[in-house]
């Protein structure tokens, strides 16, 4: 679900980023040199582009506001780390009750330690 999700939200951003590129200046901000160049412009294919621009915008909206809800109550089919904090706990701990005997280890340092010099030893002159 929340992968659904994800990809209907970039395409959404893509399908925005389109919108947004293909309208027509408006002539404010930074653009305005002092004239109105654009005063008369088409302006049926503005409202089109301006009314998807806000519907996408909506959808973005929902869409990543479902995301965050689906993601925090877990019911998303790639939850948030689960499947790693099992394998985490399963790797830290060995389990008795999966059924296999817990793993023993056998410590390397049970040989008996080298030879230590003597601390009487006068052989240095």
């Amino acid at each position: 679900m929340v992968t659904l999700l994800i990809i209907l939200l970039i395409i959404f951003c893509i399908a925005m980023g389109f919108f947004v590129l293909i309208q027509n200046p408006k002539g404010g901000g930074l653009a305005t040199g002092g004239s109105g160049s654009n005063m008369f412009g088409v302006q049926r294919t503005g409202d089109v582009l301006e009314k998807g621009t806000w519907v996408l915008l909506t959808l973005i909206v929902v869409a990543s506001l479902a995301i965050t809800t689906v993601g925090k109550s877990g019911n998303g089919s790639t939850g948030t780390g689960s499947k790693i904090d099992e394998q985490i706990n399963k790797a830290a701990t060995p389990s008795v009750l999966g059924g296999g005997a817990p793993a023993t280890t056998t410590p390397a340092a049970t040989t008996t330690p080298a030879a230590t010099p003597k601390t009487g030893d006068s052989t240095k002159k």
